[in-house]
C-alpha cells in the first residue's frame, strides 16, 4: 500500500497526484522527500506557473504511515516532525503558488499538507478533520499553527481535541477553502486558479 507522487504538467502547471493501492494516500519518509524535490524544482522552473497536489477519488491524504510512526524512536519522531515542517515550509514558502485540490479524506498530516498550500479547492464530498487525539498521537508538521490563521481559534482547538469533522460545505464557510467545484473539474479549476494569480502578479 505505498503511496507514490507521481509528477505530470497541465501545460504550465506541475500536477503532484498521490497514488496508493488502496486510494488512501499515506504521507511516509519518501512522499516527504519527493514532495521536496519536486518543490526544489519547481522553484527553479522558469516554465512553470506552480503546482496542483491532488490524491485520488477516496482521499487527498490521510496522514502519516501510523506503522512507519509507530516504529520510530523518541529522537527519531522528533526529526521526522522537523523533516515534516521543513517540507511544508518549502511549500508555504515558494515564491509560485501551490493549490491542494482535495477529494473525499483530507486528514492529520493529510491536512497539515493542505494548509502549507496557498490556496485550497475542494469537491462536495471532501472532508476534513484532525482525528490524531483519539488514539493519542498530535500532527506534528505545523497545521495546528496555521488553521487558527485561517478558521479561528475555537474551531481550530475543537477539531484536534474533539477529532470534529468538516464537510466541504463547513470547510468553505469557515475559510478553509476557497471554492467547491464538481469532482470532474478539479485539476483544472486549481491550474485556472493558479494562471490567474499568476496574470495578477504581473
Amino acid at each position: 500500500m505505498a503511496t507514490r507522487v507521481v509528477p505530470s504538467q497541465l501545460d504550465d502547471i506541475l500536477l503532484l497526484k498521490f497514488e496508493s493501492d488502496d486510494g488512501y494516500a499515506r504521507l511516509t519518509r519518501d512522499v516527504l522527500t519527493e514532495l521536496t524535490r519536486q518543490m526544489e524544482w519547481l522553484k527553479h522552473a522558469p516554465e512553470l506557473r506552480g503546482a496542483v497536489i491532488a490524491g485520488s477519488d477516496r482521499a487527498f491524504a490521510v496522514g502519516a504511515d501510523i506503522a512507519e510512526v509507530a516504529e520510530l524512536t523518541a529522537s527519531d519522531a522528533v526529526e521526522f516532525s522537523r523533516y515534516g515542517q521543513s517540507m511544508m515550509s518549502l511549500i508555504s514558502s515558494n515564491d509560485k503558488p501551490v493549490v491542494a485540490a482535495i477529494r473525499g479524506y483530507c486528514l492529520g498530516g493529510g491536512l497539515d499538507l493542505a494548509l502549507a498550500c496557498h490556496a485550497r479547492i475542494a469537491t462536495p464530498d471532501a472532508e476534513f478533520a484532525h482525528p490524531g487525539g483519539a488514539i493519542g498521537i498530535m500532527t506534528g508538521w505545523g497545521g495546528t499553527q496555521r488553521l487558527p490563521r485561517l478558521i479561528g481559534r475555537s474551531l481550530a482547538l475543537d477539531m484536534p481535541i474533539t477529532g470534529r469533522r468538516l464537510d466541504a460545505q463547513e470547510a468553505l464557510a469557515c475559510g478553509l477553502v476557497q471554492a467547491i467545484v464538481p469532482a470532474p473539474e478539479l485539476l483544472r479549476a486549481g491550474a485556472r486558479l493558479l494562471r490567474r494569480w499568476s496574470r495578477a502578479e504581473k
